[in-house]
């Protein structure tokens, strides 16, 4: 079952208001992006957290799972939860890089 993008939406709603938030449908599952940093990774309208040592403690409750086949183990974050969503984003985004651009190929 994908990500609906009425699914990611909501996603988007629920954290609106902390910065810039986009998302890019990847894979067929879609990042979010904030600030233009990748901090959310959502399949199956599941909403995936990677595992940092700066959020271990308040995830402490929180499932694991694995977003995708070959993928390492996420936390599964509460979007529900706007506001635990909100202060989640607010610790990672500072310690999330920017994704490195990409070259693109010259032609021959």
């Amino acid at each position: 079952m994908a990500t609906s993008v009425e699914f990611i939406e909501y996603v988007c709603e629920q954290i609106s208001g902390f910065g810039i938030i986009r998302y890019k449908k990847m894979f067929g599952e879609y990042m979010v992006y904030v600030n233009d940093k990748p901090v959310l990774l959502v399949c199956d309208n599941t909403v995936y957290v990677k595992l940092l040592d700066c959020i271990s403690e308040k995830m402490q409750e929180a499932s694991k799972g694995v977003p995708y086949q070959g993928a390492k183990e996420h936390y599964i974050l509460d979007i529900d939860n706007s506001d635990f969503s909100k202060e989640i984003i607010a610790i990672i985004e500072p310690v999330t890089p920017l994704p490195k651009s990409r070259k693109k190929k010259q032609g021959i």
